[in-house]
């Protein structure tokens, strides 16, 4: 499905997960419902289509604001506006978190955004990139061996030495906030494929139990942190 206004609640949630992915490689751009020929609900666009579809929900209670519509116009528009100032504050925070930041500095977001934008450039998992900045085990990939990466590193590194809080609480904090483990398509498919096609339901029980606690880092989980071998774009298709 797609994040349209029957798949969303108003306390934030998305909902109707009957086709799903989740987002290997980094790129705002991801895609994966076949219907969504043009980007409409692209990953990055999801905050964008949050808001269009809470004006959308608020459209329907103008009888209900008050009897004069411009006056309910004027409070719908609002309350509606404070969407996007409130989603950008939660993202923040949540991105703060995934860096072991626990306070707020003016150049957060630039340091951020830095970040996912050599992840973009270089075709860096989303997942994995923040799990080896977790424990600082960086992985021989492209992006951490970039000149642009190292220097990036160092005002990370200066970022976390200005706060309050020891390097072990960073990494705490950053462990609480970075799953080792998502559910890889790929893995969903062969669970599936294995099930239906020859009744056996080991494999999906394995991944449940991997999935069970995407939080923990353990031996069993290291071969579902893996990339699927194929770059083949993955598309999910709806009874639509």
């Amino acid at each position: 499905g797609v994040m349209n206004t029957d798949n969303m609640t108003i306390s934030g949630e998305t909902i109707d997960y009957g086709p799903c992915a989740f987002m290997d490689v980094y790129d705002p751009a991801t895609v994966f419902s076949s219907i969504d020929t043009q980007g409409r609900y692209a990953y990055g666009n999801q905050p964008v289509i949050g808001g269009w579809n809470l004006a959308r929900f608020a459209e329907s209670l103008l009888p209900l604001l008050d009897e004069d519509l411009d006056s309910a116009v004027k409070l719908a528009q609002e309350k509606i506006s404070a969407f996007n100032e409130l989603h950008h504050a939660h993202w923040l925070a949540g991105m703060r978190a995934k860096l072991g930041l626990y306070n707020e500095e003016t150049q957060d977001e630039a340091l951020i955004n830095g970040l996912l934008s050599m992840m973009k450039k270089h075709g860096a998992d989303y997942t994995n990139t923040f799990r080896a900045l977790t424990f600082d085990k960086l992985e021989d990939t492209v992006l951490f061996g970039a000149p642009e990466y190292v220097q990036w590193h160092e005002l990370w590194q200066a970022r976390l030495g200005r706060q309050q809080e020891s390097k072990a609480s960073a990494s705490q904090l950053m462990q609480s906030s970075n799953p080792a483990v998502i559910p890889r398509n790929h893995r969903v498919e062969a669970a599936l494929a294995a099930a239906v096609e020859k009744g056996d339901y080991s494999v999906m029980e394995r991944l449940l139990d991997v999935l069970s606690n995407p939080y923990e880092h353990s031996a069993k989980q290291a071969e579902y942190t893996t990339l699927p071998v194929s770059s083949t774009p993955y598309r999910t298709f709806c009874g639509t």
